[in-house]
């Protein structure tokens, strides 16, 4: 398949495994998994994952250069094969911001490269805001800001429209008189002791609704995974809690108020033009905000980093550092 009418779509690079794994003791009783694969003596890039709640998987090394790149791949609090599995406690964006730099510091980096998509772009922005002396470029892809815009778009008034069947399913599952505030009701039915039978029933429907948008494709491989009981339980836990607590920033608008910050850190924006989830408003909100960032909008794409133009340009990027 093409990309252009002179180049053809980037494939991943082949799979790999990790030359350590362990898992690092943070703060407040967690322990967060990290994996290094790659060139030991490479550029470090540290692989932000998507969520909150979604881990890592083997195939999100093969983004990158392994004789290039130093690979960094880890798991936030309470999901993957970080510990304790699917926790709230002390659980917040501020808490992730500091295993970053815990981990950063565990493994004796100065500076690293920022590789993060939907909540993992925000993750890394929101690092990156904190810490801009830490950080030697960003590739961001699937923007989201944690706005209550895109969570209205997504889990109340947008999606809805172009996924009704799915819709259907994940908001019937509510009684009728909360549906109003999906997130306030299923987050009380994925955290209070009175619905604890029911919890891994909500847990699943709140990640297949995610994982029957997710792609421009209808992906069954996708959906199946969604509904996978250790990963739905931690995936649907931590993003109501999050999404709940607007993700514990300080106002709505804080990243973009913030994106001054990082003038001096070379940025590049991928966005699929048909993104059901973080629709492409929020990419183009950020460029606007960071004039010196690079955004490219793929035209035939979603939301997934494994479409293949968006695939493509993520390793473009990626191969350009």
């Amino acid at each position: 398949m093409r990309a252009d009418s002179t180049t053809t779509f980037r494939s991943l690079y082949p799979p790999i495994e990790p030359y350590i794994s362990e898992r690092i003791p943070v703060s407040d009783g967690h322990e967060v998994h990290v994996e290094q694969s790659g060139n030991p003596h490479g550029i470090p890039i540290l692989f932000v994952h998507g969520g909150p709640g979604g881990g890592t998987s083997p195939i999100q090394r093969r983004f990158f250069n392994p004789a290039k790149f130093r690979i960094i791949l880890f798991d936030q609090r309470g999901c993957g094969r970080s510990r304790p599995h699917a926790s709230l406690e002390n659980n917040t964006t501020w808490d992730l911001v500091a295993d970053m730099e815990a981990i950063r510091e565990h493994l004796r980096i100065k500076s690293w490269v920022l590789f993060g998509g939907s909540w993992g772009s925000t993750l890394s922005l929101i690092y990156a805001q904190k810490h801009p002396e830490r950080v030697r470029s960003i590739i961001l892809r699937g923007i989201f800001l944690s706005r209550k815009e895109e969570l209205d778009w997504f889990y109340q008034n947008g999606t809805r429209s172009l996924f009704p069947e799915a819709w259907t399913r994940f908001a019937e599952l509510v009684p009728e008189g909360e549906r109003d505030d999906l997130i306030k009701a299923y987050h009380r039915r994925l955290t209070e002791p009175e619905f604890e039978r029911e919890r891994l029933l909500f847990a699943k429907e709140w990640s297949l609704w995610e994982g029957s948008t997710v792609t421009l494709v209808p992906d069954e491989e996708q959906r199946a995974h969604s509904v996978d009981p250790v990963f739905a339980l931690a995936f649907a836990r931590i993003e109501a809690h999050y999404f709940l607590h607007q993700c514990f920033l300080e106002c709505d608008d804080q990243i973009l108020r913030d994106a001054h910050i990082l003038k001096d850190i070379p940025i590049i924006i991928v966005q699929g033009r048909y993104d059901a989830i973080c629709p492409p408003k929020s990419a183009y909100d950020l460029a606007k905000a960071m004039p010196w960032a690079s955004l490219k909008i793929v035209p035939v794409a979603g939301h997934s980093a494994f479409e293949p133009a968006i695939q493509h340009e993520l390793i473009c990027a990626t191969d350009a550092i």
